[in-house]
């Protein structure tokens, strides 16, 4: 190729990626970004033409010179950031500023991590005289970063005997069925072994695999890396250039900063679809029985008895039935009508059932009727569980629950070279597990008031990464303690390194005004009463005891104040022991030792009280770090966030986790009689965590439940989930209209999206009376209306009905017709 048209594939491949099959928001956009691309080229075409008129003989030195730059930036995905770093002799200035003598730095830390995912084309395979074709045309990609399997199913057999497949990623326990797959074969008369047929999906799979990010501001981060890179080229020779060369490298500046423009006004586009708020869908609640009849902490009443009689009668009832006993909440020989109880009282829930949870997907027609027997709904709520991506649920319930969260405890996915034992991805590189955490981090600590507090567990893989995070993110005045806890030792003679046996939870605080309860530990022996040396490390000043100045030995400080070492003196719990002769002096003035005459060299003890407790301090592997009740490879144990939870919030505190995993954090936190909050993408959302929350409800006799008597069942709480950037991508739709805006600004310069409808698909549009109508039934089933206002506006819900919800403040918003401008950061942003 030409260096004129190296440049062009260049420009191509850094703006649109490589070329992605399948169905997603992200080839949506990518033929979205190829429109854009085609139009934007034909005029920059015509712009460097003009610009070479008077220079024809620079035109392969500025081709040359813009491949060399922007092929630096090209990856598969399109993302823009370094693929290699220039150098300049003053780039540490920049680095170096207020006063801080180190400042973390990682090639990614500009951008907004999104997903990890494998570029799929259709591929045809070949071996051992078989022919296949995958036909990767109708794969629908990842919608976050979960980890999922592809599943193969065999679309039809050519008459040469070509086998071929659909591709698809496996969701709700989808499996490749290859048994049935070889018994079609056979009977096609294709002998093929099952260690083949594996084999021909293993070449499939092994195809690009590419990180997905968004740069914060393309913009900014293009033109000072073209300033970096142009530097030494720009200036070398400089003394002897005359005013064409000058002439020249203006064009090629121009041109640079030209592409840059258009380049980063897509890239811009792209963070507001990613930071824009997202619409809640799917949404129920779960409530217990008792949570029902006491509504509003009233007493019984007629009405609310005669509403479970109702969701008892329900036809849902059988399918909720059916969970129960899956759950082994109750067993076979169940029937509803041993749920109430009649005595001399009246008629009541039995003990034994009252903390049955009910599940509002099987009553959807009862939902609101159950939800009206609460004054306040969401303050009524112990807790949220939200199936995302982490980072678009903090951002989308932020306005909500800001500054409103006393504790957060996360377990992010370790940084691992292998991710195939575990159900999420753990083999990040290094700086992308740094931005995949950054990006997080930072807008956790909005959600954390004043006096909360954040735990965050990692491994030797990632402990350095997290600290200096966190350093950054919190403030190292913010650092507690590096606490140790347990892990499961592999036991292996073979490697030849010790086995790893902890890891490390950092404690940090948002400020110095944090919430801290001391914790202690029963002891397994008691320790009788006993004297103990009464200095501290940490040198001090001289104090009085028994009416003599002691300076404390070097280095040292006495332990008690003034005040408490009279006291002391008062009660016989202090006193001072000759070092040479043994004598106790335990009253009256100290004129030195009466034996030996000995004044200075003396030990100064005090009296520890009998106990059969012990302050709990920064090493916590006397408990485990680890558990499997849940069949969960990497489950937090209950007496691990037990701890943690005790140790920096109180009862009714809000306690939140985004990378829930199997949900300890969530179901310790209920038994604590803590509010909580649980994200998790994954699809063990539905088959691990929401069921353990439900047995939670029940009464669940694991983990700590027998240790915290306060806990006996009973709750209520609501899951939902949160439309995702890939879907948001899915839906968007721009106008094919002319794309440029008359004006005073050229097509680079001008934002090309202003005029364009986003999420067209929501919205009716009547120009000629200037109304617009809003239909959401076109973009997702099952949107959750009043949980995505109040995400939205950060008010909490008192009230919903049939039409409308009423929020805490007393507001009202129709939900039958909503008004367009209430919802419009969600379908048509700016």
């Amino acid at each position: 190729m030409t260096k004129e048209q190296k440049f062009y594939k260049a420009l191509q491949d850094v703006f649109i990626g490589a070329k992605i099959e399948g169905t997603s928001g992200f080839i949506n956009l990518m033929r979205i970004k190829s429109n854009y691309y085609r139009k934007i080229e034909d005029i920059l075409k015509k712009d460097i033409e003009t610009a070479l008129e008077k220079y024809p003989a620079f035109r392969d030195e500025l081709f040359d010179k813009l491949y060399s730059f922007f092929n630096r930036y090209f990856t598969e995905s399109g993302s823009i950031y370094f693929n290699s770093t220039p150098f300049h002799n003053n780039i540490y200035e920049k680095v170096y500023t207020d006063e801080k003598d180190v400042i973390l730095f990682w090639k990614t830390q500009m951008l907004y991590y999104v997903k990890t995912d494998r570029i799929f084309r259709s591929l045809p395979v070949e071996f051992d005289g078989f022919k296949f074709y995958f036909d990767a045309s109708t794969i629908e990609n990842k919608k976050a970063n979960e980890k999922r399997s592809l599943i193969f199913e065999l679309k039809e057999i050519k008459q040469d005997k070509t086998v071929v497949f659909n591709v698809h990623y496996a969701e709700k326990g989808r499996v490749t069925k290859a048994e049935d797959i070889l018994k079609e074969l056979k009977r096609k008369h294709i002998q093929i072994t099952e260690e083949q047929l594996e084999r021909a999906f293993r070449v499939f799979e092994k195809q690009s695999e590419v990180d997905f990010f968004i740069n914060k501001n393309a913009k900014a981060f293009l033109q000072e890396q073209f300033k970096l890179w142009s530097y030494q080229y720009f200036w070398d020779g400089a003394k002897e250039w005359d005013a064409d060369r000058v002439n020249q490298l203006q064009i090629l500046k121009s041109i640079a900063f030209k592409i840059i423009d258009f380049i980063s006004q897509f890239e811009d586009e792209l963070v507001k679809i990613w930071n824009k708020p997202k619409f809640v869908k799917n949404s129920n609640y779960v409530i217990t029985l008792d949570r029902i009849i006491f509504a509003c902490h009233s007493e019984q009443s007629e009405k609310s008895l005669k509403l479970v009689e109702k969701i008892l009668k329900h036809n849902g009832i059988n399918d909720q039935i059916k969970e129960w006993q899956e759950l082994g909440i109750v067993d076979e020989s169940f029937k509803t009508s041993d749920i109430f109880e009649t005595d001399l009282t009246g008629k009541h829930l039995s003990k034994k059932y009252e903390h049955l949870p009910i599940d509002t997907k099987y009553f959807k027609d009862l939902e609101l009727e159950i939800l009206s027997q609460f004054d306040d709904l969401d303050k009524s709520l112990d807790g949220w569980l939200i199936k995302s991506e982490n980072y678009q649920a903090l951002n989308t319930i932020l306005p909500k629950f800001k500054e409103k969260v006393q504790t957060i405890y996360i377990d992010p996915p370790f940084n691992l070279d292998s991710s195939d034992q575990f159900l999420y991805r753990t083999n990040y590189k290094d700086a992308n597990w740094a931005t995949l955490l950054e990006n997080r981090l930072r807008i956790a600590k909005e959600w954390l008031n004043e006096k909360g507090s954040i735990f965050v567990r990692c491994d030797y893989n990632g402990n350095w990464i997290v600290r200096c995070l966190m350093d950054e993110i919190f403030g190292k005045e913010n650092f507690r303690n590096e606490l140790i806890i347990s892990r499961i030792s592999k036991q292996d003679p073979k490697v030849q390194k010790f086995n790893t046996a902890t890891d490390s939870l950092f404690f940090y605080s948002k400020t110095d005004a944090f919430q801290f309860n001391l914790l202690f530990k029963q002891l397994a022996k008691a320790k009788a009463e006993r004297w103990h040396a009464m200095d501290s490390q940490g040198q001090g000043q001289a104090l009085y005891i028994f009416d003599y100045l002691f300076h404390p030995p070097k280095g040292r400080h006495w332990t008690y104040g003034q005040e408490n070492i009279k006291q002391m003196e008062n009660e016989k719990r202090i006193r001072i022991k000759c070092r040479k002769c043994g004598y106790i002096h335990i009253s009256g003035s100290w004129k030195g030792c009466p034996k030996c005459k000995n004044k200075e060299d003396v030990k100064v003890e005090y009296l520890l009280a009998p106990t059969e407790i012990k302050q709990i301090d920064s090493n916590w592997t006397d408990v485990s770090g680890y558990t499997s009740n849940w069949d969960f490879q990497t489950e937090n144990s209950e007496i691990l966030l037990k701890r943690a939870i005790e140790t920096a919030s109180n009862k009714n505190d809000l306690v939140i986790d985004f990378f829930l995993g199997s949900g300890t954090t969530t179901a310790v936190a209920h038994k604590l009689g803590r509010k909580w909050i649980g994200v998790e993408m994954g699809e063990h959302f539905y088959t691990v965590v929401l069921p353990r929350m439900k047995k939670v409800l029940a009464y669940d006799k694991s983990g700590i439940s027998k240790e915290v008597k306060e806990y006996q069942g009973g709750g209520f709480f609501k899951y939902y989930e949160l439309e995702q950037y890939e879907e948001a991508l899915a839906n968007t739709v721009y106008e094919n209209h002319d794309m440029f805006i008359a004006g005073n600004k050229s097509p680079y310069e001008q934002y090309v999206f202003l005029k364009d409808e986003k999420m067209l698909k929501a919205l009716e549009i009547d120009y000629e009376n200037n109304k617009v109508k809003v239909d959401l039934s076109k973009l997702y089933l099952n949107i959750d209306i009043a949980e995505t206002l109040s995400n939205l506006t950060g008010k909490w819900i008192k009230k919903i009905s049939n039409d409308d919800v009423e929020f805490e403040d007393g507001t009202k918003i129709n939900i039958k017709d909503l008004d367009y401008k209430i919802i419009k950061p969600l379908i048509w942003w700016e």
